[in-house]
């Protein structure tokens, strides 16, 4: 079927999208502003899916606009059915576009046409410049979408494709500063899953530039993501196409004692995963339990590895293209797959290529089939342990010692109850007798616990003050844990508001990120905000988060004033540590929460791993130091 000016389908007129951005974009702030270049960038990436180009460049302009150009069909530019050009149409439009008209996508990743007449409506100006059919069309759009200037032939070319330039406009953003890394970040996944697309950021502020390109780009994926870890064995590939779903899969064990897998649906991050998961969790462990089987590795009445066992250690991409026919998502945010089909296929595909893998190497199934067995002589050591914790008793059936720091909640609501992981003896002390005594327990922690990157669950098990935590929390370690089991509703860390605490902080997420993930996933770890300041002018008396906050302040101050800098949580008597950082009606908690997995992987393992040169780039491309006036007076 021709993509022309009738393949273009109005669904609905463009509607308050300046009035509420968030509806249409998530929020004002950076995220929203990054989105809108993502928005572009999919229509440019749809065109790439479908082999319509290889090339699309990025650009940030020295006069803060971002330029988006594909080498696709471009745009159709004649006369749309409702009298305006079809360019017009689709960015000035929400609900037009090529993706609504069976046979002008085989796959879609973009958000059905609202992108690009949402981006022109929170842009201060938007040119778009087409090269089709042998010439070169550009419309001009300003203030929020309206039509500058009527789309016009200006020259002619051999090229086909679609530019973008647009200008966001400053009345709606929080900031209209795009960050380099952050696109380059986004640009490198996509090149990551379209093998021989080629995607160039350029800055112009800053003068640098970033290309990128993969020949094998699953492959590629993962090793970038494990290049801070020790692989077992070179990266498995994995390809096939089963009932009109092509099927993309990479995947390798490490040494490392956490899975990490990512998944992708025509592009689409689906960040709750979805049928093509199940498939590929259920291929795998029906693998190695054959493979266990057929070579008599395990011995005894339980002879079974269960799915967790099977993925320690594990990284793996799942890519899979499913028709725009049978595509189904759960939910509007597009996070989980529902395609029942793709289940089968995935699962098909996996479970033929992987065990005709492990037969032909022999040296590596071994490696993969020991540390499998040693996650479960572990998993189940852990659950033995969990249960004596429950029961009270150890091995010997002696009391357990628990935790005499600990100071319970009196309520029974555990949904409710709130664990406050607080650093010192001195500021336990200041909680314990400040807090609410129903829903609030505190346990103090001395000094820094144990860097979690690189230890196993016996580790974790060994370490007094790790151990403390999971038998408070009492709901499991590793991939026996369940949020379910939880004694409380929100795990909150409460450090000092300097330099040590921050790293406190670090650490203890670093524990729960590897070991309890479903606490970050359900949203139940948040992190304190104490002030770091107390003003007192006159009789009032203020608290302040940050120095900048206090620069600020100080600059609206008539007459004298006196400022007094926390050292530490402990400095602050009971009152005031619970009306500041612990009181739900004024406390500010940070929410732990991980927005992308990929890069969330990255982060933990290049800033708390055991190599020092990925930390090192890593903090002089993203930190700035600065020295702060100390505000002694």
């Amino acid at each position: 079927m021709a993509y022309d000016d009738k393949s273009i389908k109005i669904l609905e007129g463009l509607e308050a999208v300046r009035k509420r951005p968030g509806m249409y974009i998530g929020s004002t702030d950076k995220r929203g502003l990054h989105h809108l270049v993502w928005e572009i960038v999919d229509n440019a990436v749809d065109e790439a899916i479908n082999g319509y180009g290889n090339l699309i460049k990025i650009t940030l302009t020295k006069t803060g606009s971002v330029i988006v150009s594909d080498e696709g069909r471009g745009v159709p530019c004649g006369k749309h059915e409702s009298g305006m050009s079809t360019p017009e149409v689709i960015y000035t439009v929400l609900h037009a576009g090529g993706k609504f008209e069976t046979g002008e996508y085989k796959v879609s990743g973009g958000l059905h046409g609202v992108g690009a007449s949402v981006v022109n409506a929170l842009s201060k100006k938007m040119v778009v410049t087409i090269n089709r059919d042998g010439s070169t069309y550009q419309i001009s759009f300003k203030n929020g979408g309206k039509v500058d200037i009527s789309l016009k032939k200006i020259g002619t070319s051999r090229k086909t494709g679609t530019t973008v330039e647009f200008w966001p406009d400053e009345t709606i953003f929080e900031t209209t500063k795009f960050s380099f890394t952050t696109i380059c970040e986004r640009m490198q996944e996509s090149a990551f899953l379209i093998n021989n697309l080629t995607i160039e950021v350029t800055d112009e502020v800053n003068e640098r530039s970033v290309s990128y390109h993969y020949d094998n780009g699953l492959v590629s994926f993962v090793e970038y993501i494990n290049e801070n870890k020790t692989p077992l064995h070179k990266t498995i590939d994995i390809k096939g196409e089963k009932n009109g779903i092509d099927i993309n899969i990479a995947m390798c064990y490490t040494d490392s004692y956490s899975e990490n897998i990512i998944s992708f649906v025509n592009n689409v991050k689906t960040i709750d995963g979805g049928t093509h998961e199940v498939g590929f969790k259920t291929a795998i462990t029906k693998v190695f339990n054959e493979y266990i089987k057929n070579n008599n590795l395990l011995k005894g009445k339980n002879t079974s590895l269960e799915g967790s066992d099977t993925r320690e250690g594990l990284t793996a991409i799942i890519s899979v293209r499913v028709p725009e026919e049978i595509l189904q998502f759960e939910g509007q945010t597009k996070g989980k797959l529902g395609t029942p089909s793709a289940k089968t296929a995935v699962e098909s595909i996996v479970y033929e290529k992987l065990s005709y893998y492990l037969d032909e190497n022999k040296s590596v199934a071994n490696l993969i089939m020991d540390k499998a067995l040693k996650s479960k002589v572990a998993r189940e050591a852990a659950r033995k342990a969990r249960e004596e914790a429950r029961n009270g008793k150890n091995k010997n059936g002696k009391d357990r010692i628990t935790n005499g720091k600990l100071t319970k909640a009196s309520g029974k609501d555990k949904s409710k109850n709130e664990l406050f992981l607080v650093e010192g003896d001195s500021a336990g002390g200041s909680a314990k007798t400040g807090r609410n005594r129903e829903t609030q327990a505190i346990l103090p922690l001395r000094g820094k616990v144990l860097n979690c990157e690189k230890a196993s669950t016996n580790d974790i098990n060994a370490n007094e003050e790790l151990n403390t935590i999971i038998q408070t929390i009492g709901a499991g370690i590793g991939n026996d844990f369940n949020p379910n089991d939880s004694n409380y509703g929100k795990v909150i860390i409460m450090t000092d508001a300097d330099d040590d605490g921050a790293h406190i902080q670090v650490l203890l997420v670093t524990f729960f990120y590897r070991f309890m993930k479903g606490l970050i996933e359900n949203g139940m770890l948040y992190i304190a905000n104490p002030p770091l300041y107390s003003l007192e002018v006159g009789k009032t008396k203020e608290y302040i988060q940050t120095d900048e906050e206090l620069s600020n302040r100080r600059k609206n101050i008539k007459g004298q004033y006196k400022i007094n800098r926390f050292k530490g949580l402990g400095e602050m008597d009971s009152d005031e540590l619970f009306e500041t950082t612990m009181d739900p009606k004024n406390r500010s908690l940070i929410r732990v929460s991980i927005e992308d997995a990929m890069l969330a992987e990255k982060r933990v393992s290049v800033l708390m791993g055991d190599k020092v040169e990925p930390r090192k780039e890593w903090i002089n491309e993203n930190v700035d130091f600065t020295l702060e006036d100390d505000f002694r007076r």
